[in-house]
């Protein structure tokens, strides 16, 4: 199994380049299972998740072409033939792996009104039930049962007739997976409560491009009307918003005081301004200029409080991150996660480094900087974005850090390490044995 082991204390200097967003990739490629031909679609982040889809898709007879080179600033493009699409199926074996594949049952009900889909795993962390993405077929119109651990999902005639859905509560997932199945219905579909994440707005117009009848994309109520068939297209995925904010972070966290820090390929407004302000509160300078993002570095941190909520508000994907500033800020501080209320299981790991926190339903409270600085110790990842928390606080932390199961870590942040020792820290991959590794359960 891999880990990074990181030499705390280094400097970021030149620049840090933002890749395609995981989070709009997946979806877009769930979306060109809907045409028969070729679609192609550029900046595609080179992620582990990427090459588990692209073997979902292949399950069903399309063809998928990636080919990632070693170059960790370029592009990448893939490719996905759906000519040939037979079997309507996503196996538990690739589902379990990601839950993002459960995208597939949206996807083979709108191209051919038939899907067999393993319920999925996931994160360790918290419940995420998909009754929302199965009430949401229902809505339009499918005949849904579990089956052996699988979702079977019919719709009479071939097609599915439309209809209402709200969310409740408000879901990306199921706003992705329902539009799926809407955009060729028969008839008008009108979506409640919908997901505003502009993960959501740049697939909707990748559906648009590819010939859907869409209204109302980034707002709470969006209305389709159905069309017969969907054409493939050639699109580009927006740049990683996540990435974006935790590489904001990672600057305010070890760049010198004075120097200037620089972000390439970001899209700034898809942070939404909750983030933004909270980031400018901390006193850490930033300018936005088109695509690139500088980052200047202070002498001391403000603390500030944050709480999480669905864009435009503060994403719950970088609260884990935002706590390891708060832990080099000068005071106090809290952290509270409304959409996912347990996601917290970076604290145990952040406290082996010496971090200030204390857990209390679903608000961490940090004691900031204080007069002991963080050590390196061995840490454990959890999930994806507990992981690039450990990262940063590694980055901090006096003396090495070895952070284990890194596999989280390549789910969502595209060769990190690369990225990182080019910008000046000291962190390298390296193998270990996970049954004799300090701070590894038995």
């Amino acid at each position: 199994m891999d880990k990074l082991v990181i030499q705390g204390g280094g400097a970021l200097q030149g620049t840090l380049h933002v890749g395609g967003s995981k989070n709009t990739a997946l979806p877009l490629m769930a979306a060109a299972v809907l045409a028969d031909g070729v679609t192609t679609i550029h900046n595609i982040p080179v992620l582990k998740d990427v090459a588990t889809f692209s073997n979902v898709i292949r399950v069903t007879g399309c063809t998928v072409d990636w080919a990632p080179d070693d170059d960790p600033d370029t592009p990448e493009t893939i490719t996905i033939d759906a000519s040939n699409i037979h079997h309507f199926e996503a196996p538990y074996d690739l589902v379990k792996q990601m839950r993002a594949s459960f995208y597939m049952l949206g996807a083979l009900l709108g191209r051919g009104g038939k899907a067999r889909v393993s319920l999925p795993g996931g994160c360790a962390w918290g419940p995420r039930p998909v009754d929302l993405h199965i009430k949401g077929m229902e809505a339009l119109g499918a005949r849904v049962r579990e089956e052996g651990g699988y979702v079977i999902a019919e719709a009479p005639g071939g097609r599915l007739d439309g209809g209402r859905m709200r969310f409740e509560p408000v879901s990306v997932g199921a706003t992705i997976n329902v539009l799926l199945a809407a955009v060729t219905a028969r008839g008008e579909s009108v979506l409640e409560n919908c997901a505003a994440e502009p993960d959501v707005v740049v697939f909707g117009e990748m559906l648009q491009a590819m010939g859907a009848q869409i209204d109302g994309l980034g707002t709470d109520t969006i209305t389709v009307q159905g069309v017969e068939k969907m054409s493939p297209v050639t699109f580009t995925n927006c740049p990683d918003r996540i990435e974006l904010g935790t590489y904001m972070i990672a600057a305010a966290l070890a760049t010198p005081p004075g120097e200037t820090f620089r972000i390439t390929g970001a899209q700034p407004e898809h942070l939404g301004p909750d983030f933004t302000e909270r980031f400018r509160e901390t006193g850490v300078p930033v300018r936005f200029d088109g695509d690139v993002v500088e980052v200047e570095g202070v002498e001391s941190i403000r603390p500030v409080s944050i709480e999480t909520a669905p864009f435009p508000g503060f994403a719950t994907d970088l609260q884990a991150q935002w706590t390891v500033l708060m832990t080099q800020a000068d005071g106090p501080s809290t952290v509270r996660d409304t959409v996912y209320t347990d996601r917290f299981k970076h604290v145990p790991e952040l406290r082996r480094l010496g971090a200030d926190l204390r857990v209390e339903g679903d608000t961490v409270h940090v004691g900031g900087k204080g007069e002991r600085p963080m050590s390196g110790a061995t840490v454990m990842s959890t999930d994806l974005r507990a992981s690039v928390s450990l990262v940063l606080a590694g980055m901090v932390a006096q003396g090495e850090t070895d952070v284990l199961r890194v596999y989280h870590l390549d789910r969502g942040y595209e060769r990190l390490e690369g990225k990182l020792q080019r910008a000046g820290i000291d962190v390298v991959r390296e193998t270990y044995d996970e049954a004799h590794a300090e701070g590894v359960a038995a």
